[in-house]
């Protein structure tokens, strides 16, 4: 495990940990009950428009969390849409890059890498995906060299936007 990964689980394990105090001392209207059932999701949230360094590529969408009642708990279910567009003419990709922080089995948190990504110019790619048990999600977006996957320049430089934190909603 490299440096940065192991320090980016290290702050969500903290974060983990000291959520629910935070959680109790949260003032703020109540969330109504909702049960695996009856779950609703709730109105999406909009996200973007995100650029790429020197505005090579652009990318843009939504994200929908199911509604809970405990907002020291991750959300049962958070679903994203969105598309990414190549800006640039020469041989370069546009990649949408999303790093998920779900629920893992003995209340551990695993990260989960979504990446997409278009070599054509000015045509945009949608997607959508979906995960359980989401503590967080974050976004970032570049443009480089075509390739199967994104440099670790792209992964590691700069800053991640979160699109979504357990504790907000």
């Amino acid at each position: 495990m490299n440096t940065a990964r192991a320090l980016a689980v290290i702050s969500l394990a903290g974060v983990a940990v000291l959520a629910p105090a935070a959680a109790h001392a949260a003032t703020g209207p109540a969330v109504p009950a909702t049960d695996a059932h009856s779950a609703q999701t709730a109105a999406p949230t909009s996200w973007g428009p995100y650029h790429a360094t020197g505005r090579k590529a652009v990318a843009s969408g939504s994200l929908t969390a199911t509604p809970k009642d405990d907002r020291s708990a991750p959300a049962a279910r958070v679903m994203v849409t969105g598309t990414v567009t190549d800006l640039t003419r020469k041989p370069t990709c546009g990649w949408a890059m999303f790093r998920v922080s779900v629920k893992a089995s003995g209340g551990k948190v695993a990260l989960k890498h979504r990446n997409y990504r278009t070599c054509s110019y000015d045509k945009p790619r949608k997607f959508t995906f979906s995960h359980t048990g989401v503590y967080e999600v974050e976004f970032k977006i570049c443009a480089e060299a075509k390739a199967a996957k994104p440099s670790l320049n792209c992964l590691y430089s700069g800053t991640w936007k979160p699109l979504y934190t357990y504790y907000d909603a």
